[in-house]
């Protein structure tokens, strides 16, 4: 889809710093980007507060602005503006919430059953919290069971970006996760057995 009208004069008018058009930019893109904070943090498992939506879209925001609009300048009118500002949002989200999850303050959510198979097919999201708990049992996974779990629990990977990583088909790394967590768990009650 080519860029309407609409947004290429919305466009000029932002670029130029014509009155009220950065305001105007903001009213119309708001939800495509509150959309993608939501979608990219369930998609990775993170719970977000009203205040963690509200810095994620200031940082997307602030990022269209930054050098004199640079980024708003680069878009070359090859699809929309609204595809264009996906990608832009996404990057971004993806990653302060990867630098926020390394850095912990982001908790792993909690979602009922029916999310849980709307959000990622039906995978479990008992997510192990202790990370030396997970490296210690990593250790008695083998190949790529131990590298999905680490993709999945440790880095926060989605199933299709666990299964660009791994060359796993994308539906075989549900069943790999299952697997590996079962040994897990036979792992972490034998350590409690003894």
């Amino acid at each position: 889809m080519a860029l309407s009208e609409i947004d290429r004069k919305l466009l000029d008018r932002c670029t130029n710093r014509k009155p009220r058009a950065w305001e105007d930019f903001v009213d119309r893109f708001m939800g495509l980007v509150m959309h993608v904070i939501n979608h990219s943090a369930q998609a990775r498992s993170i719970r977000l507060t009203p205040e963690d939506r509200e810095d994620l879209c200031a940082e997307v925001f602030l990022t269209l602005i930054r050098n004199d609009f640079a980024v708003l300048r680069r878009f070359r009118a090859q699809s929309s503006l609204a595809t264009y500002l996906t990608v832009v949002a996404r990057r971004v989200v993806v990653r302060q919430l990867l630098a926020n999850k390394t850095a912990s303050r982001l908790a792993p959510v909690a979602l009922s059953p029916a999310e849980v198979s709307a959000a990622d097919g039906g995978a479990s999201l008992d997510r192990v919290r202790d990370r030396d708990e997970v490296e210690r049992l990593l250790e008695d996974l083998e190949g790529s069971e131990a590298q999905v779990v680490r993709l999945f629990h440790l880095e926060g990977k989605s199933y299709s970006e666990i299964s660009i990583v791994t060359g796993l088909p994308e539906n075989s790394v549900g069943p790999t996760l299952s697997r590996a967590r079962a040994k897990m768990r036979r792992g972490s009650a034998d350590t409690r057995a003894e």
